[in-house]
């Protein structure tokens, strides 16, 4: 019988980036990208936590694609990637799974999740009335660089082993 913790570990579904934003500075919108450079300790190449001092645990933002619909039927409106201020929408696996390990997205790249992305005051901005509330439990993860590289919409993303590179 397999313990919770490698339960925990084993992910075997495989997801894809399915988008990709930064922001150059704060308050500034989302600028959607198709590639995106990642520099490891420090965030994308363009966003403003990348120009930063690095070593955050929030070098990268991501949501999972599956609820963006979820929000929209909280909210009433429309819900697109650039109004929730995160750098990576992924599809197809579990965000939550991924919250505290490390994982590829692509050939090249090693993000090591840091824990969930909790919503601010400014999802009641973008969301309206009760946008804040709507995001509890699905605003995604944060992570940082282990590995930078280049991102690429379409990318697979994938859980790696504990001994993997």
């Amino acid at each position: 019988m397999r313990t919770l913790a490698e339960r925990l570990r084993d992910v075997p579904q495989r997801g894809r980036l399915a988008w990709i934003g930064v922001r150059p500075e704060r308050g500034a919108p989302m600028r959607e990208l198709t590639t995106a450079e990642s520099l490891a300790g420090f965030g994308l190449r363009g966003d403003r936590i990348a120009a930063g001092r690095g070593g955050s645990s929030r070098q990268v933002t991501l949501i999972q694609a599956e609820h963006l619909p979820v929000l929209a039927a909280l909210t009433g409106r429309d819900v697109t990637p650039p109004l929730l201020r995160r750098n990576l929408v992924v599809a197809g696996i579990n965000l939550v799974a991924l919250a505290k390990l490390r994982f590829a997205i692509g050939d090249e790249v090693i993000l090591v999740g840091t824990g969930a992305c909790a919503p601010c005051e400014k999802m009641e901005e973008a969301l309206g009335a009760g946008g804040f509330q709507a995001m509890r439990g699905h605003g995604g993860i944060t992570a940082r660089i282990e590995r930078g590289g280049t991102l690429r919409v379409g990318d697979v993303v994938r859980v790696l082993g504990e001994d993997a590179p």
